[in-house]
């Protein structure tokens, strides 16, 4: 059949992360809460009466979503094709997703992201600078025509 492409699966991750992030976090700014609440009443002023935590989600998951989903000016640019900058924003990301409790499931999918772009990086993977197409393979060898 063929390989499994792993940054491709990982980017399909971390978009369904982003979109449930956007939409969970303006869901919290009707009903804000801090997941950790059951344990301290001192993190409340992150969500209530400036939604900072709020805004965070919202800003960091539509820039992930900008950055999976490339828009046409980070499309093929050097922040797009690097999985090491995924590795490096994705758990930042998360963090801020894990402290209310409307994004924790975005968080959780985060990490499952991290770890197959880990694993992605690990094989030697790269990311195309055309979004969703395949590496070329290189002319010769023994798979080219004589």
């Amino acid at each position: 059949m063929g390989k499994l492409i792993k940054n491709h699966w990982a980017r399909l991750i971390i978009l369904t992360a982003a979109a449930y992030q956007v939409v969970a976090a303006i869901e919290g700014f009707f009903w804000p809460k801090i997941f950790w609440d059951f344990l301290t009443k001192t993190l409340d002023g992150a969500v209530k009466p400036i939604p900072v935590l709020q805004i965070l989600n919202l800003v960091f998951g539509l820039a992930m979503l900008a950055l999976e989903w490339p828009l046409s000016f980070i499309a093929g640019s050097a922040i797009h094709r690097s999985l090491e900058v995924r590795l490096a924003i994705l758990p930042l990301v998360a963090l801020v997703a894990v402290l209310m409790y409307q994004t924790t499931n975005p968080a959780i999918y985060y990490m499952v992201g991290v770890v197959v772009y880990f694993v992605a990086y690990s094989e030697g993977e790269i990311i195309c600078a055309k979004p969703w197409t395949l590496p070329q393979r290189g002319r010769g060898g023994a798979g080219a025509k004589a």
